[in-house]
């Protein structure tokens, strides 16, 4: 990366977040010389706690990827992506679009594609099936499972403090994710030919949500334009950890070692 051009990173928030969710690499960014542009995903910009708007049940990857392609347009450049969890799914759907100058995947959710990768994230696919047709309809995060799984490393006053932030989602997002399978319109295929930047894909070793394995498979997707990184003793919330500023730095020297290659 040359210094002398504008140093911009998007930050995409995963599901059921605002992009309030990266303010400590927002802070960490910015302290560096970083733009740092934090865009809210389609009808996500509410207040925590309020009802969904009723647009969202009908809204799919599709459009938050129109969304935010319309901003990156408006750029000088491509900026560098950085995604967590869906977020990262939307950067690797970016990036095929040639969006992209680099990509920081953190805990990402796969491409079309990739089966699941342990026995939490076959569980979470059927939990979902369990409530029935939720493809039409804007989902509630409930605490308990949260807690179990996209928490599960934070100490129980964090826990509430995060979740306390968390809106709701659309649920034909995430059967596009997670059954991609039934989806007729694969809106979740990335044909990694059309990838053309470095990535970076980061997992928690404790991650019950997207396993290291499942970021290894996206890793490998890629080939040798990814390199993997682990941090064993994290979750999926490496934004909201304890570790966070070890994530933040490493993506940061990451950065900062690509400043050679032609990004």
């Amino acid at each position: 990366m040359n210094r002398n051009t504008d140093q911009t990173i998007m930050l995409l928030p995963g599901a059921f977040c605002r992009a309030s969710i990266f303010a400590n690499f927002r802070d960490h960014f910015a302290a560096r010389g970083w733009t740092v542009l934090t865009p809210e995903l389609r009808y996500h910009d509410q207040v925590p706690g309020q009802p969904a708007d009723p647009r969202l049940a009908q809204t799919g990857l599709g459009d938050y990827v129109a969304d935010l392609s319309a901003l990156i347009k408006e750029l000088s450049q491509p900026p560098v992506l950085l995604g967590h969890s869906m977020g990262g799914l939307l950067a690797q759907l970016l990036a095929a679009k040639g969006l992209a100058r680099a990509m920081i995947l953190l805990a990402p959710a796969p491409p079309w594609g990739m089966l699941p990768a342990s026995e939490n994230e076959i569980a979470a696919a059927m939990g979902l099936m369990s409530i029935g047709p939720f493809w039409g309809q804007s989902l509630n995060a409930a605490f308990e499972i949260a807690a179990e799984n996209s928490l599960n490393c934070l100490s129980p006053a964090r826990q509430r403090e995060v979740f306390a932030q968390f809106v709701p989602e659309s649920g034909q997002a995430l059967f596009e994710s997670l059954f991609w399978m039934f989806d007729r319109g694969r809106a979740s295929y990335v044909n990694p030919v059309m990838v053309d930047c470095p990535i970076l894909a980061v997992a928690g070793g404790r991650d019950k949500v997207i396993s290291p394995a499942a970021v290894h498979n996206v890793a490998d997707k890629y080939l040798d334009q990814a390199t993997y990184l682990e941090f064993e003793d994290m979750g999926h919330m490496l934004l909201q950890e304890d570790g966070w500023r070890a994530v933040a730095e490493a993506c940061t020297d990451w950065l900062e070692r690509a400043e050679n290659t032609a990004i």
